[in-house]
């Protein structure tokens, strides 16, 4: 077989059998196929798509083209959750530590950013002394002792995908419903779970804008990743306006760790959040409903448990013993802090939250290029949400800024991209649906 062959094949809408798929994966894995190639290949899949059994041969060559973990000895079931990429959204933080905390374990391999979305690995790289990519021994240790462990691909765990998510982000192929069920579904199916929560996005700040595009890529999870033996379903959330009140890496782990606290907790961030959590406690029978669940998750907050979890996950990580009693010891800050007015008072009535993302990625707090250092303390602060009322008092944000000249433009844009208008808006749920088998 020839790599080229096979580009041609799917260039030309014909459909690639295993074995094909297999052989590609295996060449991305060893490096005999060049990044030109797989760039070829993921646009060629990009505009002619794959169909069912494409997409699964695909995600199990993924899959096994590294380790495949095996839990033994767990007094727990092995769960996660992976979102489809927002602006703010740092839900993973909060739920690895509050369902380890409600008896699950959480082995959770995360990504950096991607396109406009920002990304977890690249949060807790803003912890000085965190391990994004530990030895699987490591993994393994900190998961069993600790309950969960957020961390990257190491070379072992899904190393295709390792590459393919790397030149996707920079070649224009992020919005594939096969290539974003396989990356996701490589990763999670070698962490060798018993059940699955995806957050999927869905509104002008999210991959998949339109709510239809979002159920089909929902289903395409779900459909592959049950028939991989993985129970798992899929929640579409609402993206028109940023998660949370922090954007950014260093700013989003301290709104993180402040939620844990029980302090500043934003109510649409918190809505999603205990959904997620809820549902896996469901899906691994560890609450007989939502409502059980979502009790037995605020005890958790509550009684300060997941805090202390999460922190245990950071010092068995690498990072410093007293982060969560000292963060603002430890984050890095930005040089300018100031805040954002809007030209009118009013309501916010709507935002360009891809735009807004981008903005991010303009204070070099995200990527242009795969290989690109971040600047972890950029970002924005106390962010307004749909709903607040907009005053000479009241700024639109704290811009978190390097220099004068990136502060400007990021503020000229964000009053571009808010929206400000006298009369105040319906606020809808932040839960949108729920899809399953």
């Amino acid at each position: 077989m020839f790599p080229q062959e096979i580009i041609r094949k799917k260039r030309n809408h014909q459909t690639l059998t295993s074995e094909e798929i297999s052989f590609f994966i295996e060449g991305v894995t060893s490096g005999t196929i060049a990044d030109s190639q797989t760039a070829a290949l993921t646009m060629a899949i990009f505009l002619n798509g794959f169909n069912k059994e494409e997409t699964v041969s695909l995600t199990l060559s993924m899959r096994d083209s590294g380790d495949v973990l095996q839990w033994n000895g767990l007094n727990g079931p092995v769960v996660d959750k992976h979102s489809s990429g927002g602006v703010g959204d740092k839900i993973s933080l909060m739920l690895a530590p509050m369902v380890a905390a409600c008896g699950g374990y959480v082995p959770m391999i995360s990504g950096r950013g991607l396109g406009h979305t920002g990304g977890t690995l690249d949060k807790f790289d803003s912890i000085p002394g965190y391990t994004t990519m530990p030895s699987n021994e490591l993994f393994a240790k900190t998961v069993k002792e600790v309950g969960c462990a957020i961390i990257g691909q190491t070379g072992n765990l899904a190393p295709a995908d390792k590459k393919i998510y790397a030149i996707r982000d920079v070649c224009g192929t992020v919005e594939s419903v096969p290539l974003i069920t396989a990356s996701i579904l490589s990763k999670k199916l070698a962490a060798g779970l018993d059940c699955l929560v995806m957050d999927l996005k869905c509104g002008n700040g999210a991959f998949m804008a339109n709510l239809e595009d979002a159920r089909t890529l929902a289903k395409s999870i779900v459909n592959v990743a049950n028939g991989a033996g993985t129970k798992t379903n899929a929640v579409l959330t609402d993206m028109n306006q940023v998660l949370g009140r922090n954007v950014g890496n260093a700013v989003e782990v301290s709104e993180a760790v402040e939620y844990l606290k029980g302090k500043n907790i934003d109510s649409r961030l918190h809505t999603v959040t205990m959904r997620l959590c809820a549902e896996l406690l469901v899906s691994a029978n560890l609450a007989a409903n939502l409502a059980e669940a979502e009790n037995k998750l605020q005890k958790a907050l509550d009684s300060g448990k997941a805090l202390e979890i999460f922190a245990k996950m950071v010092t068995m990580l690498g990072g410093p013993a007293d982060f969560c009693d000292h963060q603002e010891k430890y984050l890095p800050k930005a040089q300018i802090i100031r805040p954002v007015y809007a030209p009118k008072t009013g309501y916010v009535t709507a935002m360009q939250t891809r735009e807004i993302g981008m903005s991010v990625i303009g204070l070099k707090g995200g990527r242009t290029h795969p290989d690109q250092h971040l600047n972890y303390a950029t970002g924005f602060t106390e962010f307004c949400q749909i709903g607040d009322y907009i005053d000479e008092n009241t700024p639109l944000v704290f811009i978190n800024a390097s220099t004068e000249d990136e502060f400007e433009k990021a503020s000229a844009e964000l009053q571009k991209y808010i929206t400000i208008s006298e009369q105040k808006p319906e606020l809808s749920n932040p839960i949108i649906e729920t899809i399953g088998e």
